[in-house]
């Protein structure tokens, strides 16, 4: 199925030392971030000469350069974000790996030359997050990790229909969480993983069972799909992703050295690749959708075992690989500057002059000492092909002559190489940042999102004040106290089986609903395809003016901002804006219930307890009869009851319940509306301070 697209092994290049040991060891492409806007903010990464001299190095080798631009932005952070699409532009990148839609956007105009990869941290996991990705102008997705090879055949089938390329992961570390979809570094610690600043408190005792408060619940082993790539590529994967920006180059080296071996039909070294770095081994549980035994942390022997592999994956990018054959001819007459010629089997060709040949009082300089010369190509990528020569009787030129002429040669056939594989960038106009066209002037509307529709019980007449009620598709033949035209269905934020979902939202027009809360962006290809009106919601992560404009041009009506924006970020725009102003929020998306894995569905008690003690709920969807996913929800609730002016500007207030009851739900919805006493969730948290 791949129908001839090239099959490209991409890496990751974390500091100059591990990009080196990418190319030399063979990878086609390397993904690497600059000083702003990686994912990895707490890797070496780039600054603007690094870059510069990056992709310079990539290009000479014959491979690509991504650059992750794959965080959230705010307003204020636009003009730094320009300076680098203009480094980008000089150095000549290949592609952006972006997550940020405002960021797409605005990329998309100021540098509409270079190609946008959607970030796995847009969650595009279903044929219709495809759809959506080509709209958006993206030219290729990396896809969610979660994927079986069903639904990854799914997702590439659904490309090769938009003439869209599919990257996706085969090696590396497994996040507990969907990527794009985790608060929880930034809930409990302030260090967002969405702004690069992941601390991976996952990796921390988390336990289903208080006789066991050492359990590390949220930490999963080390994806390796190695054994899998020829697979992989046949279903219709165009670029296999190795994870690692924060790994040392050794680890490079062995990922992608165990990736060649395994596409070439070699036995790829899968022992010193589990020594290098593991956390109990690896797991292929979700590509082969056998999610048992996927859980691991770092033990003391995957630290010691690193030690005895170190030096000898060092050789592996001690020298540069020899990509390259050069063809010599040597010309030499008399009273003329000795010329030579390198011509490479793509067509490249340079010529360089030298010394001019004086006559040989001993023995002439001729072919078989040219050539002996030549082959002294010492640490370039490059390697000695046929030599021929035109040279004049009696005429020599001394040793040195000659190697100068050699480095001279190779030096230019660098600079042609380089040039030929640079992509040439041309810059367009900067955008000007939106602007608030209808910036409310009333009291914000109030939406309540409950998880089940028994919660409800008690509202009574307030439910006439909520302008909105979103609730789950699955309850969509549920009595409720709110006429159908003011309810958003909220699809899956996880699809399994997007025909199904399809099938009921089908269903849920004819019962008469028209709004749907759009959670990813596969939602946004089957909203605007069944003609709902479309509200955006937490995981559309809108952070700024460009993304709301952008969401609006994709036809929502309304979203919901990010609550990662400090207050003095809350962005404008033309598209009304909600705040998330109370409930407990949503840390975690997981295909892996942890409390099913640790102690079963029977024995769970819808909880996860940190090291600290702290309680966090924790709930799963079912569509069928096994969890479809699991979300996993702060401790502290949002509470801003008593600061009615942190929502005031917003269009709306989005009241989000979990696991409150029916007369607790009423209690909190009365004090947003009118201000009545309530007793404030314990613990409680603010957001946009």
């Amino acid at each position: 199925m791949n129908d001839g697209c090239r099959t490209e092994l991409l890496a990751p290049a974390g500091s100059p030392e591990a990009l080196t040991a990418a190319l030399r060891c063979g990878a086609d492409a390397v993904y690497l971030g600059a000083k702003q806007f990686s994912a990895r903010a707490n890797a070496e990464n780039f600054d603007r000469q690094g870059l510069c001299d990056a992709a310079a190095a990539c290009h000479l080798a014959g491979a690509k350069l991504y650059l992750a631009v794959n965080t959230l932005i705010f307003d204020s952070e636009f003009s730094a974000l320009d300076a680098l699409l203009e480094t980008a532009a000089e150095a000549g990148a290949d592609g952006c790996i972006v997550q940020d839609l405002g960021a797409a956007a605005y990329i998309a105009k100021r540098l509409p030359t270079l190609r946008l990869h959607a970030s796995t941290q847009l969650t595009i996991h279903t044929p219709a997050g495809v759809r959506f990705a080509k709209q958006a102008g993206f030219c290729r997705i990396v896809a969610a990790r979660e994927l079986s090879r069903e639904q990854l055949r799914a997702v590439c089938g659904e490309a090769k229909r938009c003439g869209m390329e599919v990257e996706a992961f085969v090696h590396g570390a497994h996040c507990m969480s969907v990527s794009g979809q985790c608060f929880m570094s930034a809930a409990m610690g302030g260090r967002s993983a969405n702004r690069g600043c992941c601390a991976q408190p996952c990796r921390l005792p988390f336990t289903a069972d208080e006789r066991r408060r050492d359990y590390c619940a949220l930490s999963l082993k080390d994806m390796s799909l190695v054994t899998h790539l020829q697979e992989i590529t046949e279903i219709g994967v165009c670029s296999l992703k190795i994870e690692g920006r924060m790994k040392r180059p050794e680890y490079v080296a062995a990922a992608v050295t165990a990736c060649r071996d395994a596409l070439a039909g070699k036995p790829p070294a899968l022992e010193m690749l589990r020594a290098v770095f593991s956390r109990s081994g690896f797991t292929d549980g979700y590509y082969t959708a056998q999610r048992r035994d996927m859980f691991g942390t770092r033990q003391k022997q995957d630290v010691t075992a690193a030690q005895d592999v170190l030096a000898p994956l060092r050789e592996l990018y001690r020298k540069p690989r020899k990509s390259v054959t050069l063809h010599a001819h040597y010309s030499m007459q008399a009273d003329q500057p000795a010329a030579l010629t390198v011509t490479d089997g793509a067509g490249h060709s340079v010529t360089v002059t030298g010394d001019i040949p004086q006559p040989a009082r001993t023995r002439p300089t001729a072919l078989p000492q040219l050539a002996q010369s030549f082959e002294k190509l010492g640490d370039t990528v490059y390697s000695a092909g046929q030599v021929t020569a035109d040279c004049a009787d009696g005429l020599m030129l001394p040793a040195s002559a000659l190697n100068a002429l050699r480095r001279d040669a190779a030096s230019q056939m660098d600079r042609c190489i380089i040039a030929a594989n640079t992509p040439a960038h041309r810059l367009g106009n900067a955008p000007e940042m939106p602007r608030c066209q209808n910036h409310p002037a009333h009291a914000p509307e109030f939406r309540l999102q409950i998880r089940r529709p028994e919660q409800l019980s008690a509202l009574g007449s307030l439910a006439d004040e909520i302008s909105y009620l979103l609730l789950p598709l699955r309850y969509a033949e549920t009595e409720l106290p709110v006429p159908k035209e003011r309810c958003i269905l909220l699809a899956p934020r996880f699809v399994n089986d997007e025909t199904d979902v399809i099938a009921r939202l089908k269903h849920a027009k004819e019962l008469g609903f028209s709004h749907l809360g759009i959670q990813q962006p596969g939602d946004l290809a089957l909203g605007t395809a069944l003609g709902f009106v479309m509200h955006g919601t937490l995981g559309m992560h809108a952070a700024n003016g460009f993304a709301l404009d952008a969401l609006r041009t994709y036809g929502l009506t309304d979203a919901l901002l990010t609550p990662e924006l400090p207050a003095a970020e809350l962005p404008e725009s033309g598209l009304p804006a909600g705040i998330f102003a109370y409930g407990r929020l949503p840390l975690m998306l997981t295909r892996n219930c942890p409390v099913q894995a640790q102690v079963g569905c029977r024995n769970c008690k819808h909880a996860l307890t940190d090291r600290k003690g702290a309680v966090l709920f924790t709930d799963c969807t079912r569509y069928k009869e096994s969890p479809d996913y699991a979300e996993i929800f702060n401790s502290a609730a949002v509470w801003l009851a008593d600061r009615p002016a942190a929502y005031r500007n917003a269009a709306y207030a989005l009241l989000a319940m979990t696991d409150e009851s029916p007369q607790r739900v009423r209690e909190i919805v009365s004090a947003y509306l009118h201000g009545t006493e309530c007793r404030p969730p314990a613990p409680f948290t603010r957001i946009h301070r």
